[in-house]
């Protein structure tokens, strides 16, 4: 049975972690209302880091919508061919949405994102 639970191993937690992400870079999705930035990890999962800035979703219900809704989709994503540190970025309009479209949105970006990891990955290694 997997493990669905959100626990500290699937979050980025300090400042550092966070650092490394937005310096070392590897794969990026962009979309009019939020940014994922990833770079592989060599941890046995995924982990993910929230930037949901006041002045992008101004009403704290909003952000907190927005935040509980990319928790529980990460939480339940599946195993992918990479492991990666995921920091999601908001960008205006990213509190209107409602719950489906920013599901949708999120898997879309999430394709796009780890399909780009994997030909950074791939590419890396052919490089050695």
């Amino acid at each position: 049975m997997s493990d669905y639970s959100f626990n500290k191993s699937k979050r980025l937690l300090t400042a550092n972690d966070y650092n490394r992400v937005f310096k070392g870079t590897e794969a990026k999705a962009s979309h009019r209302h939020l940014l994922l930035l990833a770079r592989i990890n060599n941890r046995s999962n995924h982990r993910l880091g929230l930037v949901i800035a006041k002045k992008n979703v101004r009403l704290a219900v909003q952000r907190n919508r927005v935040k509980r809704i990319s928790r529980e989709f990460f939480r339940t994503l599946g195993q992918s061919e990479v492991n990666l540190d995921v920091v999601l970025l908001s960008r205006r309009g990213l509190g209107e949405l409602d719950s489906t479209q920013l599901s949708s949105i999120l898997r879309q970006q999430w394709q796009k994102l780890v399909s780009s990891a994997f030909k950074s990955q791939t590419m890396a290694t052919q490089d050695i």
